[in-house]
């Protein structure tokens, strides 16, 4: 008997969130065995799983033949590295949670399941209908859970945003969708890439615009990014990075997998018009968090100036600069889980996230000092950490279609050095302030237990990336050979 392992993958956690929310005494006990019997899972498929084949572990099942929608789910290299991603991190996250609720882990769990449905299916109105409903679980975190300092009122505002910019891009991509069955008369994705989808023209370019305002918000790219920086700050360091190292990802990962395959001269219309404002993203994000006085809203920031990054290469449809934006979004989300549980740490002992009410921290505790340095110089690309050789691909693979999009991204790596550094010298240098000196301690053992395993996935990833790129490679050359123009 053949066993459904892409249906035990997301199943698992949605039914722990199930008990989770049922049984309220048992939430902790569940969250960590259903997480981790997930990671388990993943770890398992990668071990099985055949870098120079297509799609496997496929599921194919009816689900709605009038509209020709089914339950159709497959692996291929770019879903799992994400996959991993997700399954490693949500672990992390639960232990990483000051008040370990029922509804939080229940919510963590429910947001997981739907991330790794996205991440798996390759039935297009079954990936939109998780597309969205992931939004109700991420929501419920947003405005339920709040950080240090955050206000009920500024909180519910934010997730609200954060709620319909999401929801209004949804609305656009289910035309899409409809468009796109009226047109190719299923929604397989794999029929589709095999000459059912639609050819060049109006409608193709309609489609794509469609999915492709969902995936941006989502990204999320400039200027649809507003929704961001108020949201991460609002709510916990947990949450926030289940939202930018998780959620976020899952638009990225849409670009390459509907986008670019399914659109391919669409978006090699469109693609310079992207790169366009991935740019603007990488130097707007930049700047930004260099004038930012609350550490948790610089670190947000960053991110959007990172999502610029992978946009770029996706967009620039070469083989280096793909193969260095999904190995792009595995960095970039164990960088910032890193960076912001690290702050949020900090900031749950001083009771502030102003940079400014931090000082001499190094002296008082040189763990967390140490961390935050790595995870920081990661953010920056040190060479040896892991976003340097993805960066460097990123950039390698755009400078042969557009130079000077490529020499702009790379002045971003000044910004970053400047406004990482410049943060660490405020917060860790110096003087130890009183307030610092009557509220800051070292890390303790649970939290070096979140920490550490971060640091050592970065240096991982910077020392030895080959093992990662021999999946992701074969995984986006057919992506490039398609909408290479």
């Amino acid at each position: 008997m053949t066993v459904a392992w892409l249906t035990l993958l997301w199943l698992l956690p949605a039914a722990g969130a199930v008990v989770a929310a049922a049984l309220p005494r048992m939430a902790r006990w569940t969250g960590s065995v259903t997480a981790l019997g997930a990671l388990a899972i993943s770890v398992g498929l990668a071990v099985a799983f055949d870098p120079a084949s297509g799609f496997q572990f496929v599921e194919s099942r009816q689900w709605i033949p009038s509209f020709g929608a089914g339950y159709r789910l497959g692996l291929d290299g770019t879903a799992l590295v994400l996959v991993l991603l997700t399954t490693a991190l949500v672990p992390v996250l639960l232990l990483a949670q000051r008040e370990r609720s029922a509804g939080y882990t229940a919510l963590t769990l429910a947001v997981q399941s739907l991330v790794l449905l996205s991440f798996v299916t390759t039935d297009v109105l079954l990936f939109y209908l998780v597309f969205e409903a992931m939004l109700i679980p991420l929501y419920l975190l947003l405005n339920g859970f709040g950080g240090t300092g955050s206000e009920r009122r500024v909180r519910t505002r934010a997730a609200v945003k954060f709620l319909l910019y999401n929801l209004a891009g949804g609305l656009v991509m289910l035309s899409a969708v409809i468009a796109l069955y009226r047109v190719a008369g299923t929604f397989d994705l794999r029929v589709l890439l095999d000459g059912a989808r639609p050819g060049p023209g109006t409608a193709q370019d309609l489609i794509f615009l469609g999915f492709m305002v969902a995936f941006a918000v989502k990204a999320p790219l400039w200027p649809l990014h507003t929704w961001l920086p108020g949201a991460a700050v609002q709510t916990t360091p947990p949450t926030a990075v289940l939202m930018m190292a998780v959620v976020d990802k899952v638009g990225t990962f849409a670009m390459l997998r509907y986008c670019l395959t399914l659109f391919p001269d669409a978006a090699a219309r469109f693609a310079p018009w992207v790169a366009g404002l991935a740019v603007v993203g990488i130097v707007y994000g930049a700047i930004l968090a260099i004038g930012q006085s609350d550490v948790m809203a610089l670190i947000a920031y960053t991110s959007i100036s990172h999502f610029g990054f992978i946009i770029l290469g996706i967009f620039a449809r070469t083989p280096d600069s793909q193969a260095g934006s999904v190995l792009y979004m595995v960095n970039h989300g164990v960088a910032t889980a890193a960076l912001f549980l690290t702050a949020g740490y900090l900031v749950a002992r001083r009771g502030s996230r102003r940079i400014e009410d931090f000082g001499g921290v190094w002296s008082r505790a040189p763990r967390f000092g140490a961390v935050f340095l790595i995870a920081g110089l990661a953010t920056l690309s040190l060479p040896g950490l892991g976003p340097f050789v993805s960066e460097l691909l990123v950039v390698v693979g755009t400078y042969p279609r557009w130079a000077v999009a490529a020499i702009v991204a790379v002045t971003a790596l000044v910004l970053s050095a400047l406004y990482v550094l410049w943060t660490y010298q405020r917060m860790f240098t110096g003087p130890v302030s009183e307030p610092v000196e009557r509220t800051v301690d070292d890390a303790r053992g649970r939290e070096l237990v979140v920490l550490v395993p971060l640091i050592v996935a970065l240096l991982g990833l910077g020392v030895f990336p080959g093992p990662a790129l021999d999946v992701i490679g074969p995984a986006v050359a057919p992506t490039t050979t398609e909408v290479t123009r």
